[in-house]
């Protein structure tokens, strides 16, 4: 297990923290990269030690897609698994009226995780084998007035992930959609939130552990947002507009 490497994008979330964590525990070498190196040096020290791993760290920003190829150069080795952890979540009213602050949601959430994704797509088409996680969100699979530019963002990189994982399914080369529902992070501290309907980051982390190995094709973390979504699918438009959920 020790030969395999995770290499997790975003890697000062909670999310990211929690996945470091899970594939460190079982003996996965990490490369974990972010724009802050400092904070993921806090914590992945202590990983290092307790595991007995190696842990490489890279400065990494999503938005720079021209320094993507030599980010994908500079790498100590190509990783057997890529983990997408990366995400921005918009204050709604602001990208409805600031077009700076809603590209910044598009390209952070849409255009730079799918140009980074693509070019170790390509990587592993060629070497015939690797796995592509990639973490969208529930808010995704229907447009809703409270969040609708992030949520078509999300829509954005689903699609792209499955379309990916249409191509890639022939090469040996698996591709995972995470669609988590609302999580316990820094990220929604100032939101309110349903707790039962609400993830912590261990348990998104467990959860696409396990679907890794068993090679899953998409999962909902919360399982019951899948029951969920399809009670939201099923309302029809002209009730769906008058509602505010």
């Amino acid at each position: 297990m020790k030969s395999k490497t995770v290499l997790i994008l975003g890697a000062s979330s909670d999310i990211a923290k929690s996945l470091a964590q899970k594939f460190g525990s079982k003996g996965y070498n990490l490369l974990l990269a972010a724009r802050n190196k400092k904070e993921v040096q806090n914590y992945s020290s202590d990983l290092k030690e307790k595991y007995d791993i190696s842990i490489d760290i890279y400065e990494f920003d999503i938005l720079k897609t021209e320094n993507h190829g030599d980010f994908i150069k500079n790498l100590r080795i190509i990783p057997s698994i890529l983990i997408c952890s990366i995400g921005l979540m918009d204050e709604q009213k602001e990208s409805e009226k600031k077009s700076n602050f809603r590209t910044k949601v598009l390209r952070t959430n849409f255009e730079g995780p799918i140009n980074i994704i693509s070019d170790f797509a390509n990587i592993f088409e060629d070497q015939r084998h690797g796995t592509i996680v990639g973490i969208s969100s529930v808010a995704g699979e229907r447009g809703r007035a409270k969040n609708y530019i992030y949520g078509s963002s999300k829509a954005g990189f689903t699609t792209f992930l499955s379309g990916l994982r249409n191509r890639l399914s022939k090469k040996n080369v698996h591709v995972l959609t995470v669609l988590p529902g609302p999580v316990f992070t820094k990220m929604t501290k100032n939101t309110k939130l349903p707790v039962l309907l609400t993830a912590k980051p261990e348990q998104v982390a467990k959860d696409i552990f396990l679907a890794v190995i068993k090679k899953k094709d998409v999962i909902y973390t919360l399982k019951i947002w899948r029951l969920i979504l399809i009670i939201i699918k099923l309302i029809p438009e002209k009730l769906f507009k008058r509602i505010n959920i």
